[in-house]
Order: structure tokens, then sequence, then C-alpha cells
């Protein structure tokens, strides 16, 4: 299976000079066949700087989290899409851990940062607002879509791959930041195989995120909202 390891990278060039070179290099021992970086329109040198440590660089034609997926889905040959975003929540030490399940017959493989022995980065905190939605939209995808198989713990975390096989036959097309809980709601309602294991999120190691929580709860309810239309026209 080759499998290829999908940077999603914006305007994450001081990200880029904390973590790159931990990131092992593509291979049998890193869990990845190959790295390809997918730009959404940076302007910090994030692109110079790929380039420079010798990493194809490609340029989304739209902005949008979703538009990266599709982007990497056209341009890059591979049997499955590892993503992730090296701005420190996501654990670098983790990427091995897919290969074996894609190997194993999973569809989609999520790395959950709220099952048992995982961690949140609000798991300190007294308030977990961003956990306790997150878990709220973990729910009702369960209990509206899921026809079979286990409970999927975290539905929205991106830090994930899929099969070329199953990204087709699911149809993805969210523009946006809802792209991953899309995945999660038409794989349960296809049945598909999910396999999640427990992961430890970091916080950011430099900058802002570029996901405000109010108006992105909204386009995840929004996304909640139009899928459940859709399965009603299937009905």
């Amino acid at each position: 299976m080759k499998i290829a390891l999908i940077l999603l990278v914006r305007n994450e060039r001081p990200c880029l000079e904390l973590l790159f070179d931990k990131i092992p290099a593509p291979g049998p021992d890193s869990g990845f066949d190959l790295m390809v970086a997918v730009d959404g329109v940076s302007n910090d040198g994030t692109v110079e700087f790929l380039q420079e440590h010798g990493i194809e660089v490609v340029a989304q034609s739209k902005r949008g989290r979703g538009e990266a997926f599709q982007q990497a889905f056209k341009e890059v040959e591979a049997d499955a899409y590892l993503f992730f975003s090296p701005d420190g929540n996501e654990s670098i030490n983790d990427l091995g851990r897919f290969r074996p399940l894609l190997e194993g017959g999973a569809d989609i493989v999520i790395a959950s940062r709220m099952m048992a022995d995982s961690h949140n980065e609000e798991d300190d905190q007294f308030l977990r607002p961003r956990k306790w939605a997150n878990n709220a939209f973990n729910w009702l995808a369960n209990s509206l879509f899921r026809r079979s198989g286990p409970y999927i713990a975290d539905s929205i975390n991106g830090y994930r791959a899929i099969t070329r096989a199953a990204a087709d036959r699911l149809a993805l097309d969210a523009p946006d930041y809802t792209i991953e809980y899309q995945m999660t709601i038409r794989a349960l309602d296809a049945s598909h195989n999910i396999v999640e294991f427990p992961t430890i999120e970091g916080a950011r190691v430099a900058g802002d995120t570029g996901a405000p929580s109010i108006p992105t709860g909204l386009r995840f309810m929004r996304r909640l909202w139009w899928e459940w239309l859709e399965k009603g026209k299937q009905r």
C-alpha cells in the first residue's frame, strides 16, 4: 500500500521551522511512502521553506481545508492519504500508527483525542468548551448516521487517514473545516470500517488557530443539517 503524508499548510513557516526536522523521512520505518504539502495560499515563506527542504508543494486552486483534501486526491497518486497539520497539535510520534490499521482493512483511521488513554489540550482545564462541543457533535453523528460498528469518539479531528477507494465512494465535497465531519458522517452511514486510536493533542507551537470556535461551530451545525437532508432524499 502506497501511503502519502499530506502536510496541510497555510502560513505555517514559524511552526515548520520548529517541527519540520522532527518529521521522519518517507520510508519503511516512517509509516508513509511520500510526503507532499498542500498549500492554502501562504504569504509568509511557507512554500519557500518547504521547497528548500525538498518537499513538493501543491498549490490549492481554491482556499479552504476541504479544498486542500480535494487537491490532494486530485494531484497525489496514492492508495491512502494521511493528513497532518504541522503546527504542534498533532503528535509526530503517531505517524507510524496509521499504516498497520490501513493495511489491516480500515477505510478511515482517526487519531482520537476523546477516547480512553487520549488527551485533549483542554483536559487540564476546569472548563472545556471546545471538547464539550466536539463531544456533542460526536453524539449527533453517531445517533443520526451510524448503522453498525463502534461508536466514533472523535468524528471531527483532522489527524486522520483515508484510502483512495473510500474517498471516491464517499464523494466528499465539503470545501471548508467541515470536511472531516462530512467524511465521518458519510462513512458511518455507509458502514465503512472506521478505526480510532488514542492520541495526545499538544498546543500550537507558534501562531494562532485559523478556525475561530463560534463561526466554526456554526459551520459544523450547517454541515450536520445538510448531510441529514441529503440522507432524507435517499430514503
